[in-house]
C-alpha cells in the first residue's frame, strides 16, 4: 500500500469534516414492545368497558365488538401520544 495514501476521513488541513459527518445518530427512544403493550392495554380496557355496557343493555357480545373497534382507535391514539417525540 502507498505510504502517502489518505483515508476517507483524512484531509490535508486536518479539519475532519468527513469524520464528523460519519458519526452515528443518537439512539431513538422508541420501544416496540412498549408500544405493543400500550396498544394491547387500551384494546383490552375498551373491550372490557364495551362488555360491561353491552351486558347492562342486554347484548354483551355486541358491546365487546363495539369496544374492540373503539379499542383499536384508542390504542392508536395512546401509542401516538406516548411516542410522538421518538422520531
Amino acid at each position: 500500500m502507498n505510504a502517502g495514501a489518505r483515508t476517507v476521513t483524512s484531509s490535508l488541513d486536518g479539519s475532519g469534516i468527513l469524520a464528523r459527518l460519519m458519526q452515528a445518530a443518537s439512539p431513538s427512544s422508541f420501544d416496540p414492545a412498549g408500544a405493543g403493550g400500550v396498544l394491547l392495554a387500551a384494546l383490552l380496557v375498551c373491550i372490557g368497558i364495551g362488555v360491561l355496557v353491552g351486558w347492562a343493555a342486554g347484548a354483551a357480545a355486541i358491546g365487546a365488538l363495539v369496544g374492540a373497534v373503539l379499542g383499536i382507535l384508542a390504542g392508536i391514539v395512546a401509542v401516538y401520544r406516548r411516542y410522538r417525540g421518538a422520531f
